[in-house]
């Protein structure tokens, strides 16, 4: 955490957040912000803003940010990279962002080993439109879209986008978290500084997948949406390293 226990990051920008009560897009961007503070490289960092919930991501960080198109996110920040190799670059997008219109981008950037990160939430529904099926809806999951329920001979299987790219030859880093309490944030924010430290030596894509709520389009409290994604979600998508570049180069 911040090294004054309580105290705001200085890269994570004193305004209201405009998201909804009980979700957990705040605690990510205040992640986020204490590794930028914590590695010292706020003045030369971008962050490439995607479209869905997190859309006015940046209004929040007091880092350079771009707003991509939706899905575009990771040609965006591949091409900020390009041009400027000494600049730290990170996409923020949620699962309709990353895994269903920018899943090409996503995967291609990834087999490229395009020195970016990325910061997935993985909330299991489209929030900023509705609560409409995502990719990573599970199966039986009721939305708007799927009222009875996701049928998988119908709109087929989820999709574990670490599980996924971890078969792709230029990933550095996948790795799922949550932050559903004290020791998995702790966990969550380890595991997003090094993804930046990655970045940083040049080892390639980084992925941090991170199970959330969203307990509007759920139809729940915060506190309900919190224990159904332990009861639902992470059986589904379980917590851990699904490739790490570095611990392989330690066992050689």
């Amino acid at each position: 955490m911040s090294k004054v226990m309580g105290e705001r990051p200085k890269a994570l920008l004193d305004v209201p957040l405009h998201y909804c009560p009980g979700c957990t897009h705040g605690i990510v961007h205040r992640l986020v912000a204490e590794v930028i503070d914590e590695l010292g490289i706020e003045g030369k960092t971008v962050g490439v803003a995607s479209v869905g919930c997190s859309v006015f991501t940046y209004n929040y960080f007091g880092c350079d940010m771009v707003q991509a198109p939706h899905g575009r996110a990771p040609a965006v920040a591949t091409g900020v990279k390009r041009a400027r190799p000494e600049d730290v670059v990170f996409t923020y997008q949620g699962d309709g962002d990353l895994a269903a219109i920018g899943m090409g981008e996503t995967v291609h950037a990834a087999a490229r080993g395009e020195n970016i990160v990325a910061i997935f939430i993985n909330n299991a529904i489209y929030g900023m439109t509705g609560g409409q099926m995502a990719p990573t809806t599970l199966p039986g999951q009721v939305t708007q879209t799927t009222p009875y329920g996701r049928d998988t001979s119908v709109a087929g299987n989820p999709i574990r986008v670490c599980e996924l790219l971890s078969s792709v030859k230029g990933v550095a880093l996948a790795q799922r978290v949550t932050v559903d309490c004290v020791k998995n944030v702790k966990a969550a924010k380890k595991a997003i500084k090094k993804a930046f430290e990655y970045q940083m030596a040049g080892k390639g894509y980084c992925i941090i997948e991170v199970v959330s709520t969203c307990p509007t389009n759920w139809g729940m409290s915060p506190a309900e949406a919190l224990q159904w994604l332990r009861d639902n979600m992470l059986p589904y998508y379980p917590l851990g390293v699904y490739k790490d570049v570095g611990e392989e180069e330690a066992k050689e």
